[in-house]
Formats: structure tokens, sequence, C-alpha cells
């Protein structure tokens, strides 16, 4: 899912660049906009670790194999965060391991980190006036599962659009379109594992301490990352 140096033209290169820096850019402003930037900080560190990790576990899907994304994982949980984890995790990812281009660094950014947004996005509706009582946590459950599944079904929608538009004209079109289509299909199923892997974190997290969801307000009387405990003595 990584783009490597030297597969799309230096046009796709800069638009990426381009794109990724407005979305950090935007990105920072809406969390610098929050009444404690910083609180949030050590949790978007240990989900950056969790994606960076992630993508050294490849999972089999014949006749190839794609590895985990979880860029709706960090969307649903992060919110404007996703975008800069996702950034720094491709960084590091591209320079230890060699698995992206640093070259293709935005245009990897923007395909991962777009995605996860509309997934902060779309699993923030279940803050809706009355939405959240009606649907509770079958709503929540079911909005961290699209959410999640969003993530790596539009990373690979942009994929195949990219790749598909930047074929070079000397090698089979038809061959490599083929070759493109099959791993795009290959991703459907991850999605899927990854949706319900999302909707289990969730689920686990409104459980232990609502506060790790991002804009999840919790309980009356109830402070966001306030432990049990403290909350019925306070």
């Amino acid at each position: 899912m990584h783009l490597p140096d030297g597969i799309v033209p230096a046009t796709v290169c800069a638009a990426g660049f381009a794109t990724a820096g407005l979305a950090t850019w935007y990105s920072l402003r809406r969390i610098g906009r929050q009444e404690d930037p910083q609180a949030q900080v050590p949790k978007a560190s240990l989900f950056t670790a969790v994606f960076f990790v992630a993508s050294l576990v490849h999972v089999p899907v014949p006749p190839v194999s794609v590895h985990l994304i979880l860029n709706g994982l960090l969307g649903v949980v992060l919110g404007w965060y996703a975008f800069p984890a996702i950034l720094v995790g491709l960084f590091f990812q591209a320079v230890m391991f060699g698995h992206g281009g640093l070259t293709t660094l935005g245009v990897n950014a923007t395909m991962l980190g777009v995605p996860a947004l509309l997934a902060a996005l779309l699993f923030r509706s279940r803050g809706l006036p009355g939405l959240e009582a009606r649907g509770g946590r079958k709503l929540t459950g079911l909005l961290a599962f699209l959410g999640g599944s969003l993530g790596v079904g539009l990373t690979a929608l942009i994929l195949a659009v990219l790749l598909f538009t930047t074929v070079p004209a000397s090698l089979d079109a038809t061959a490599e379109r083929a070759a493109i289509a099959a791993l795009v299909l290959a991703h459907v199923p991850l999605a899927l594992v990854e949706g319900v892997f999302t909707a289990l974190v969730v689920l686990f997290l409104l459980r232990v301490d609502p506060g790790l969801l991002e804009n999840h307000r919790g309980p009356p009387g109830r402070e966001p990352g306030e432990p049990r405990e403290l909350a019925k003595t306070g």
C-alpha cells in the first residue's frame, strides 16, 4: 500500500507534498483550538507506534499478500491527531525499513491520512444530538467498524486511481492494470478485518475509559480520561 520512490511522476509527488502539507497544517490548527492540545499527545504517540509496527504484519490473501494499515483505527481514536501521526509513522517506515519512499512521502501520507480523517468525521457523527442516546454502544461499534473499513477501502481506491493513471507507456498496460485490480481486491477482506478490529478496540476503550476516545464527553460529572473510581468519589 506504500508507494516506493520512482513509481509515480514527479508532478504527482509534488502534488502529494502540497496536499499533505495542507492537511497537516489544518489538522494542527484544529488541534491547537482544543482546550489542552498536549493532553492527547501520549495517546497519539502510542498509536503512531502501533501504526509504525502494523506495516510489518503481512496477511496472505492469495494470490498476493497485504499488510495491516490501521489508518481507519487512528482516525477513529485520534481524530485530528491522526494525520500528523500517520505522517510521522510513514517517515520512520521509509527511513528505517525502506517501506515507501521519501519522494513519495507526501503521496503516501495523503493516501492514508485523508481516509483516516474521513473515518474520524464519520465516527464523530455519533455525537450528533440524540443520536448517541438512541444508538448507544451498538451505534458506536457500527460507526467504528465503518470507520476502520473506510480507512482501508478508500486508501486502496486512491492507490488504484494513482497507479491506473500513471502506468508508464513502456509497460504492458493491460497486465499492469490486472495486477493492480488484484491488489485492490485483496484489500477487501483486509478492510473487513480492520473494521472488526477497530470496533473491538473502540468498544473496549468505551468500557474501560471512554475519555480515551476522541470527542467522547462521558457521563455527567466525569471529565474525559478520568478513572471510574475518581468519577464516583468526585
